[in-house]
């Protein structure tokens, strides 16, 4: 009888194991399949027909992260009412802090001197906005479209020369051939001139005159200014083909005036002979 019972129990874990057995497999079959990036872990899983044997599966692996793209920057401007911070750091029309507030009582300033708000630092606690008008916004995105144009581009070379308003003639024509050899390898070329102590050299005239040795060929990138008290800067670039074909056929258009103009001349002195 006690033999009986034994068999009896032995019969009926092995079917229960079985259907476990069963319904786990069948779970992972009927799974939908994922893209997956595997780990260097393996697992253990128990045979259901041997429960005293375990063999390697595959390994435990886990759904890969979705790709997010980075937040882009957005345009300075006007964000008109669209803010979605509670509490603002606001900066007046004239660069003076007016301190922490709420949106609305922003909002309520800009309507009363009919003013626009711009985002100038978002990642500040809490964000900075300034309160600017329409010439002043127009006169920044001026001055970033500059800068931004004047900034080189992603595998592009600059060079740089910097010298004194009181340079030699000799040093100067040295200067003026490594910029031609410079704009010839179509690099950008970075002129920075120091107003010398006692000298009224016109720095403006004298980056015209570097320019015209090399007019065939190059053009402002950024044009002639004062970045800061005495010292002056522009960046020459190499003309693209459209830039040298005007440039070309403006130059022919001048020659073949000129030449007119000197058979009208000659005509004229003919007659009066």
């Amino acid at each position: 009888m006690t033999t009986f019972c034994m068999v009896k129990l032995l019969c009926q874990a092995t079917r229960n194991e079985n259907r476990y057995g069963r319904r786990f497999f069948g779970t992972l079959l009927t799974q939908p399949p994922q893209k997956r990036v595997f780990s260097p872990f393996w697992m253990g899983v128990p045979d259901p027909r041997k429960s005293a044997v375990f063999v390697l599966t595959q390994p435990l692996c886990t759904a890969e992260k979705p790709h997010t793209e980075p937040k882009k920057q957005a345009a300075f401007g006007s964000v008109g009412r669209r803010i979605p911070y509670r509490i603002l750091h606001v900066i007046n029309q004239d660069g003076e802090s007016l301190g922490n507030m709420h949106r609305a009582e922003a909002l309520r300033l800009m309507d009363q001197h009919d003013l626009k708000l711009v985002l100038l630092r978002e990642n500040a606690e809490p964000p900075v906005y300034r309160l600017m008008t329409g010439q002043q916004i127009h006169e920044e995105q001026l001055k970033r479209a500059e800068k931004k144009k004047a900034s080189p581009k992603p595998g592009m070379v600059q060079k740089e020369l910097s010298f004194s308003s009181a340079i030699a003639k000799n040093d100067l024509e040295t200067k003026m051939k490594q910029i031609a050899q410079w704009i010839e390898k179509k690099y950008h070329v970075k002129v920075t001139i120091r107003q010398a102590k006692d000298s009224n050299t016109d720095m403006f005239m004298l980056f015209d005159q570097i320019l015209e040795t090399v007019s065939e060929k190059a053009t402002y990138l950024s044009k002639p200014k004062v970045t800061r008290e005495g010292v002056s800067s522009c960046i020459l670039r190499h003309m693209s083909d459209k830039e040298l074909k005007a440039y070309q056929k403006m130059e022919n258009q001048k020659s073949s005036t000129v030449r007119k103009d000197e058979n009208e001349d000659l005509k004229s002195s003919e007659l009066h002979q």
